[in-house]
Order: structure tokens, then C-alpha cells, then sequence
């Protein structure tokens, strides 16, 4: 999973980042409005962390650009603003959840993980499909009975075919949720992620299948019986 952090101070926002990646959620950052409009329009998010005092506005009028734009994405308002009336505000103004500063980050990851269910981005805890058993939380993925061992990438792709498992998923998509906008990505990379992983699959006795969609993306579907 990688979220869009909007958070203008920089040595909070890389610890915060540290910990979160420990926890399997990986982030690029703004410092700002401005550059957090232009990296939403670059990339694809499963969700923002917003922090709501920032140099160049308030954050929540971008949560009101979001929401007037019919976008759907997950915003989390991450404050220190903690009166009940600026609460309440963030929630009008369209936020999903909202949290004060200092916080658990262990409790953030919870309520990211929530608000993505309760927009449909996640099925729940663990994620299923054929045999494959995929726990949200710890990043193990089990086929039948069999732990299978796989990299920090391997996990972020598994989760995100298995999110959408019956669906394509778009190259660009997968790009932006795998590597985000700080990481060169190399023309094949996506490609021998691909590999790999499907590899690992059928080592295991997986009953699914990653298959390529010429130009378009990837997609998992349960293997034909019979």
C-alpha cells in the first residue's frame, strides 16, 4: 500500500514514513498544497495522510477539492488541532477520520487499514482468492498450508492483485503503488515483479494465476479445473 503524506515538517514526516514502511505502508510526501495537487494528479493512492496546517493553506480545502471533484480517495486528518469544533469541521469538510498529534502509530495503521474497508479499497484483515490466504496486517501470504516467503515488493503487488483479484490492474497503477513518484522504475521492473511472484505462485500449488494484459496491466484469476 503507498499513501500520499501532506506534512511540511520534514523530520516528522520521514519518521513517520520509517514507521509506517515497518508496518508495510509506504509513503511519498508534499510539503504542501501545491505540490500535494500535482502529485495526486501524477500517481495513485490508496489514501492521504493530511496534516491541516501547512505553509501554503489550510488542509482542508483540499479535502474540499477532493470531494467536490467527486474523488473518492481515503483522507485521514492528522493534526495537532485537537478542539472538537476543528473535528467536526475536518469530518464536514469531508475527511474520513481524523487524529491528534502525538498519536500511536501502531493506532494510525489501524484506522488507515478502517477507512480503506469502509470505502471497499480493502476486503478486510485478510484477503482471499483460490487458496491464497494474505493477512493485510502482518504481510504474510499462505497458499493452502504453505507459507510463502516473499520480498517488501512481492507483498505490495500480491496485496494489490488480490484487492482487485477478477480486475485489471493498470501498469500505472501498480508503478505508482510499488515504487511512487521518489523511485526510479527501471522500463522491465514491474515486469520481473511479475515473475517472480508468479513464479513463487505456482511453486506453491497456487490456484490462481497472475496473468499479463498486453499494454494494459495484470490481473488474478482462479485456474481452470476440469
Amino acid at each position: 500500500m503507498r499513501v500520499l503524506m501532506i506534512e511540511d515538517d520534514r523530520p516528522l514526516a520521514q519518521a513517520l514514513s520509517d514507521a509506517l514502511r515497518h508496518r508495510g505502508i509506504h509513503s511519498d510526501v508534499a510539503g504542501g498544497i501545491d505540490d500535494a495537487r500535482q502529485m495526486i494528479a501524477a500517481a495513485h493512492y490508496a489514501a492521504i495522510l493530511l496534516d491541516l496546517g501547512l505553509p501554503d493553506g489550510d488542509g482542508l480545502d483540499l479535502v474540499r477539492r477532493l470531494r467536490a471533484q467527486n474523488n473518492p480517495i481515503p483522507v485521514i486528518a492528522v493534526t495537532a488541532r485537537s478542539a472538537l469544533d476543528m473535528k467536526i469541521a475536518g469530518l464536514n469538510a469531508g475527511a474520513d477520520d481524523y487524529v491528534v498529534k502525538p498519536f500511536d502509530v501502531d493506532e494510525l495503521a489501524a484506522r488507515l487499514h478502517a477507512v480503506m474497508r469502509r470505502q471497499g479499497a480493502m476486503a478486510g484483515a485478510e484477503l482471499r482468492f483460490g487458496n491464497l490466504r494474505f493477512d493485510t496486517a502482518s504481510g504474510d501470504l499462505v497458499i493452502g498450508d504453505t507459507p510463502v516467503l516473499l520480498t517488501a515488493r512481492e507483498r505490495q503487488f500480491a496485496a494489490l492483485l488480490l484487492r482487485r483479484f477478477g480486475q485489471v490492474v493498470s501498469k500505472q497503477l501498480a508503478e505508482d503503488q510499488l515504487y511512487g513518484l521518489s523511485e526510479p522504475v527501471g522500463s522491465n521492473a514491474l515486469e520481473v515483479q511479475a515473475y517472480r511472484l508468479r513464479r513463487k505462485l505456482e511453486a506453491a500449488g497456487a490456484t490462481v494465476r497472475i496473468e499479463t494484459i498486453r499494454g494494459v496491466g495484470y490481473i488474478l484469476r482462479e485456474l481452470a479445473t476440469g
